[in-house]
């Protein structure tokens, strides 16, 4: 599907940032007081830095679009040890890294998406995978005597040690030798889960009921003023996978998406059942019926709440224009990301059931969602179903003559187990981070 532009010239919103390090087992036993100061004060300053550059002109006069943004929250989680990405990613059962990274966008771009996997030799392969997603503007034009190689070609999945490294160099990015990955700590928590699994048979080394074995990703997604969202997700994978082991962060519609589209309604921010059931019937009338003053007293008075009634859109030349945008990023138990489609799924619930964002995201990754009942028994037991999302939702109003009469947007997030490092600025510019329900820790007014 093309994607049409949204007209920036008249379309200016404020940029958005929400960012997350990973979800699972996280209990208040593996995370003591002093710990959990030491992820909340990386999370709020990550946060506080992408937010500066989010919000300061570039050279051009404006600000850095959501690609940039994003990215740029992701390099500094991969660059910090304390996170499943780059400089802190697990190690394989063979005691090997091997990471992965993708990239998304609602519009402005070719490709839209791109996944790295496989990597070994790229200090932050949230980097490759964006570079892959801006060199997609040439890869994809047809020209004679063009080389194939060495470039991305068409390819929005490109795995390999040798491939991604040598992309790498390329694009003019970091590689570093495959010990840069090394951490004492996660070469410890691969040791003793795979000790544990000797010792106690049935239990996987991926996972503990008993500590934390880290099984999610980091992520960020970014709303920029001309209303593009992108998500940007990276990730060592599960603790002690199996090497050549593919998971859900670099695989589209599984641990991240973007996109957007036209909604016949206001995109569930603000509807009711009553609009709905409304909406509904003169919908099936046809677009000449109207609503008489009187009879529009009469619905407010036999009709529960709402009372007041509310303006509906008719169809053409008098109609309006609702364009819906989304992106979220995953983060727990791949595998089972990868079996339910998680992130396309939430946004085929908001596109095609006429859900919100936030809905549609907590039907798959909240308590009791799709995420937790494709563990089946197992839940609780194995990791299976494990996970979080967070996103940002936009919609805009578009009048008769494309103008804008009304921008919302929405930072997103919910998750089915322990706890989920995760941190956003509100509406008001303030910032949080939180780990488990309710123990947000707000931070400074952010500009």
């Amino acid at each position: 599907m093309e994607y049409k532009s949204q007209r920036s010239e008249t379309l200016k919103v404020k940029p958005r940032l929400i960012i997350h390090g990973g979800a699972g087992n996280i209990t208040h036993a593996y995370l003591p007081p002093k710990d959990w100061e030491a992820y909340r004060r990386s999370l709020l300053t990550i946060l506080a830095k992408t937010n500066t550059y989010m919000t300061t002109r570039i050279s051009t006069g404006r600000l850095p679009g959501a690609l940039q943004t994003a990215t740029h929250a992701v390099s500094l989680l991969e660059n910090d040890p304390l996170y499943n990405s780059g400089h802190g990613a697990v190690f394989t059962r063979d005691g090997t890294n091997e990471l992965e990274a993708s990239v998304m966008v609602s519009r402005g771009h070719k490709k839209r998406a791109v996944g790295v996997s496989g990597v070994r030799r790229v200090r932050n392969p949230i980097l490759l995978a964006r570079a892959v997603l801006e060199h997609g503007e040439d890869d994809l034009e047809v020209a004679a005597g063009r080389p194939d190689v060495p470039s991305a070609q068409g390819h929005g999945h490109l795995n390999g040690d040798e491939l991604t490294a040598t992309l790498a160099a390329r694009y003019g990015l970091e590689t570093v030798a495959p010990a840069y990955f090394f951490t004492q700590r996660r070469w410890d928590e691969h040791v003793e889960a795979l000790r544990c699994e000797d010792r106690e048979g049935a239990v996987a080394a991926t996972w503990s009921d008993k500590v934390f074995l880290p099984q999610g990703t980091c992520g960020a997604v970014a709303l920029d003023e001309e209303g593009v969202v992108c998500v940007a997700t990276s990730t060592g994978g599960l603790t002690n996978k199996l090497s050549g082991r593919i998971g859900d962060t670099p695989t589209v519609g599984a641990g991240f998406w973007a996109g957007e589209w036209e909604d016949d309604g206001d995109g569930g921010l603000g509807s009711t059942a009553w609009d709905s059931g409304v909406r509904g019937v003169l919908g099936r009338l046809g677009s000449s019926v109207g609503i008489s003053d009187g009879l529009q007293r009469l619905l407010a008075d036999c009709l529960p709440q709402p009372l007041m009634y509310t303006p509906l859109p008719t169809r053409g030349g008098g109609s309006t224009t609702v364009t819906r945008s989304f992106a979220g990023s995953g983060t727990g138990n791949g595998d089972s990301f990868l079996r339910v489609a998680a992130l396309h799924s939430v946004v085929s619930r908001a596109q095609w059931k006429r859900e919100s964002s936030a809905e549609a995201l907590s039907a798959i990754a909240g308590p009791r969602g799709e995420l937790q009942k494709s563990a089946g028994d197992r839940w609780g037991r194995t990791g299976e179903g494990q996970g979080g999302i967070i996103g940002i939702e936009l919609t805009v109003v578009r009048g008769p003559q494309g103008d804008v009469l009304e921008t919302r947007s929405e930072v997103l997030q919910d998750y089915n187990c322990a706890g989920m490092f995760r941190a956003w600025v509100d509406d008001d510019g303030r910032s949080h981070a939180e780990v488990w329900r309710g123990d947000s820790t707000v931070g400074g007014l952010l500009r």
